[in-house]
């Protein structure tokens, strides 16, 4: 539906969908626009209606303000008061919804739900998913895991119907596997360079964020998803925050971002971890001990540069492999992340913005396979 546009970031091109009202036509570009405007529900309708005026997206029977009574009563966007008393629409919790599914249609494609998801291991025992396979109780099996109702059938073939009697020998256990949950950290640059030079980088992280976290929550409901952005420092967001997040006039701290990470991780009981992190930029600032920050922009600053690798070497000892999709193709910056990469035994993909989603997506699979097999 758009291409990227140097004058507005996309050309938005006649579209038409035979089962589609006109709430619902406009809706789809409203919640790309909301996306690229970090939720401000005012700027979003100012582009829609430049779009109508260009496109002639409605006409005298539907018209902008008719859609925007339609999100009213729907109860995608409701009138909010801000800390100056000023009043204004702001989205809610089901648009938000709306375009984390909307991200991972476009991103991921109509993936269709499935079962829970689970990342199984080959142990076979107490586990906690059911196989549908039984076998003889025996001393040290938890009394819960018995199957009642095979072990009372035994119990009538093997001592009859004409008075209950039950033994240890009528007893029988479900075979169950043991679950493996994956516990991932998506760690995500907010430095200025992520809107430098005409590219905006923010929003396709933004995106790939919010698909990986509806394909998480829908399919994979066992594993978890946190999410951490970094600049100068590094703090956690909420999955719906991910629509108001916005670059700032930060450096890029990554060692900020991997100790956050690992921290988050450290407090999982989940057995397979891993980090991903999206970054356009080298390593440029470090926090010290007295709360001053180091900061150098020019080239790969050693100091900075060799914490980065200490903590890769951390992280691989914690067995948490690290993949860094580098939206950059600057060859000393390659350099970095090849570096960083053998330190922590790794993975790192060298990608433009195009088809970064579907990297992620790919990656996150094939993880998951590995840790089935193993």
């Amino acid at each position: 539906m758009s291409e990227k546009s140097p004058r507005s970031g996309f050309i938005f091109k006649p579209y038409s969908a035979p089962d589609q009202s006109p709430f619902e036509k406009l809706f789809e570009i409203f919640k790309e626009l909301i996306t690229h405007t970090s939720g401000d529900f005012d700027e979003a309708i100012d582009w829609l209606r430049e779009l109508d005026k260009e496109y002639e997206l409605t006409d005298e029977n539907y018209t902008i303000d008719d859609f925007i009574e339609d999100l009213k009563k729907k109860g995608y966007v409701k009138e909010e008061i801000d800390a100056e008393g000023n009043s204004g629409m702001a989205i809610t919790a089901k648009t938000e919804r709306a375009i984390r599914q909307q991200a991972l249609d476009q991103i991921f494609g109509k993936i269709k739900r499935s079962g829970a998801g689970h990342h199984r291991s080959k142990d076979a025992g107490q586990g906690d998913e059911h196989t549908g396979d039984f076998r003889n109780f025996r001393f040290g099996d938890a009394l819960d895991k018995v199957s009642m109702t095979e072990s009372l059938k035994n119990a009538q073939i093997n001592h009859g119907l004409g008075s209950f009697n039950i033994t240890e020998d009528d007893l029988v256990v479900e075979e169950t596997h043991h679950k493996s949950q994956m516990s991932t950290i998506l760690m995500i640059d907010i430095s200025h360079s992520m809107i430098l030079y005409g590219e905006d980088r923010i929003t396709p992280a933004k995106k790939v964020a919010m698909a990986l976290a509806e394909l998480i929550t829908t399919r994979y409901p066992k594993d978890t998803l946190d999410i951490l952005v970094f600049g100068n420092d590094a703090w956690p967001i909420a999955i719906k925050d991910l629509p108001y997040l916005k670059v700032g006039p930060y450096h890029t701290n990554t060692v900020a971002g991997l100790e956050l990470a690992m921290d988050m991780l450290r407090r999982k009981r989940n057995t397979n971890k891993q980090i991903f992190m999206i970054t356009d930029g080298k390593p440029s600032c470090l926090r010290l001990p007295d709360g001053e920050y180091y900061k150098n922009s020019f080239g790969l600053d050693p100091h900075i540069v060799n914490k980065c690798y200490a903590m890769a070497r951390q992280a691989r000892k914690l067995h948490i492999p690290i993949t860094t999709f580098m939206i950059a193709r600057d060859d000393y910056l390659m350099q970095f992340v090849r570096e960083f990469t053998l330190a922590n035994q790794g993975k790192a993909f060298y990608t433009g913005l195009k088809g970064l989603g579907e990297m992620i997506f790919e990656d996150y699979e094939t993880n998951r396979k590995k840790r089935i097999k193993g």
